[in-house]
């Protein structure tokens, strides 16, 4: 039997609106994403604790239509990833879901991105701040299972999470329904994110 379509999805299907809309939101979307990169260029400084062969220019911006089934938007800056390193600061626009900003850490250094995690845990904590619980880097949802927000209460609890893993990842989220989304703010938003979790790469 050849697929039967429901009323809405029918509905859907001759609604030229959506799409121009959505092709409008995407390119606003481009544009916000390249503030945030002028924004946080301002932010790279020398002074980090990279891997090998980290350049602080290298950037990456990324359009696509399938995570999880929803169009999504990202830049990386700074961006490294090199054998099974990886040092970057990600800004993802993920429709239908939130703004992730996210400092993922790999490889070289871990160690000590882990130590200064522990040892600076108070500098870090109450700032929005996520750990990501997932198995992957890839995972972007959030809440119970997916991230445990770094409050100054969780200290010990967050050192024995980091002590099983082999990777970091601290991301902080900005739901699609924040004023900050439509006031465009997103570029301050990623700029603070970048701040505060700048005590774990520094020396």
């Amino acid at each position: 039997m050849p697929s039967q379509f429901t009323d809405d999805e029918a509905a859907l299907m001759a609604d030229q609106h959506f799409f121009r809309a959505k092709a409008q939101i995407m390119t606003k979307v481009r544009d916000m994403l390249a503030a945030t990169h002028a924004a946080l260029k301002e932010e790279v400084g020398a002074s980090l604790v990279t891997p090998p062969d980290f350049d602080p220019s290298s950037c990456q911006f990324v359009k696509g239509e399938h995570l999880e089934l929803f169009p999504y938007q990202y830049l990386d800056f700074p961006k490294h990833f090199h054998d099974s390193n990886a040092f970057t600061f990600r800004t993802l626009f993920w429709w239908g879901h939130h703004v992730a900003c996210a400092l993922l850490l790999e490889g070289a250094g871990i160690k000590q991105y882990k130590k200064h995690i522990v040892d600076r845990f108070h500098q870090l904590a109450g700032k929005g701040l996520e750990l990501s619980l997932a198995p992957t880097l890839w995972e972007w949802k959030r809440g119970e299972g997916y991230t445990l927000p770094i409050t100054h209460d969780r200290k010990a609890q967050i050192a024995a999470v980091l002590a099983e893993r082999s990777f970091v990842k601290i991301v902080r989220f900005l739901p699609l329904n924040d004023p900050r989304i439509r006031s465009g703010g997103v570029p301050g938003f990623s700029r603070e994110t970048f701040r505060a979790i700048l005590p774990i790469v520094t020396p």
